[in-house]
């Protein structure tokens, strides 16, 4: 048996009773990165695809837990992390109410249209990602379970959405201890960056950061980025104009330069490296001429050396 194939779901629920708690046999290592619940609430789940502007959905009203995990494997495929967990919930009574991935889904329109825990906790590829809904019937209530996944270059991720009538306590088994919650950065999180670009027209790009004096990128990939392309790629139409900005050290006239030259080497980033239509992005620069925060600070310097992207046209 395969380390993927250890990946299984157990949800013991008996009608009436308090359910023993699910488990998830993680590869390890996994790690735990959300854990919220909420005692009544409401909660829209998916059963169809993004069409005509819409989907169909549920509203289940009860007990909301949403968790997620991390699995450390460069080789795991969303296949293989929803096939064993969908297979469990079929055993337990379950049945299936929707699934898709990526495409079929409905891509982009349907990855923003969907509950995701925000960034680090989940991570949603639009080009790699799978969906299931799934309803116990003869629980003393409806009880719905929904499963996202999905993957980077390095990791899967899991996201697991219940809601009930009564509490599941949801505990990770993993081959080994997993480490401990990963806490949220303080900035809004990047999952939020096409709503944030449709409501107020700009988002920053809050996990880019720039040293004093430089305009390089780290290497690798940036979820504010993988957000960012996804949401141009999807329509040749959409267009922004990526704004840098500096904190105040240094000359206006050399930051603005400076503030242009990151905003360009973020462009060149994603047309080289997402595939991103050159026409769809320009390039721009006004220094220290609008901060986010108090120069007098390291801290408000840091969040002042940002790019953001104005919105020119959503298609």
């Amino acid at each position: 048996m395969t380390r993927v194939a250890r990946l299984a779901l157990a949800l013991a629920l008996t009608p009436g009773t308090l359910p023993a708690a699910a488990a998830l046999d993680l590869p390890a290592p996994a790690v735990q990165t959300a854990d919220l619940m909420s005692d009544h609430d409401s909660h829209a789940i998916a059963i169809s695809g993004y069409h005509d502007g819409g989907m169909d959905r549920i509203v289940a009203e009860g007990l909301l837990h949403q968790r997620a995990w991390r699995i450390e494997s460069p080789d795991v495929s969303t296949l293989d992390l929803l096939a064993p967990l969908r297979d469990q919930l079929m055993a337990d009574g379950y049945e299936i109410l929707f699934e898709c991935d990526d495409d079929a889904c409905g891509g982009f329109d349907f990855r923003f249209e969907t509950d995701v825990l925000a960034a680090p906790a989940m991570h949603v590829d639009l080009g790699d990602f799978r969906y299931l809904a799934a309803r116990r019937p003869d629980a003393s209530a409806p009880d719905y379970v929904s499963l996202l996944v999905s993957r980077t270059s390095q990791a899967g991720y899991v996201q697991m959405t219940r809601v009930g009538t009564i509490e599941t306590r949801m505990a990770l088994t993993a081959t080994t201890k997993a480490p401990d919650l990963v806490e949220a950065p303080t900035p809004a999180p990047v999952a939020d960056l096409v709503a944030q670009l449709r409501s107020a027209g700009r988002a920053t790009l809050v996990d880019l950061r720039f040293e004093t004096g430089s305009a390089d990128l780290s290497d690798g990939r940036f979820t504010s980025l993988d957000d960012l392309a996804a949401y141009l790629t999807a329509d040749p139409a959409r267009r922004v104009v990526l704004v840098g900005h500096t904190d105040a050290k240094g000359t206006l006239e050399n930051n603005i330069a400076l503030s242009r030259r990151r905003a360009a080497a973020v462009a060149d980033r994603l047309v080289e490296d997402y595939g991103v239509g050159p026409d769809q992005i320009s390039a721009e620069g006004i220094g220290y001429l609008a901060p986010l925060a108090s120069n007098a600070t390291p801290d408000g310097r840091t969040q002042n050396r940002r790019v953001e992207a104005v919105l020119l046209s959503d298609g």
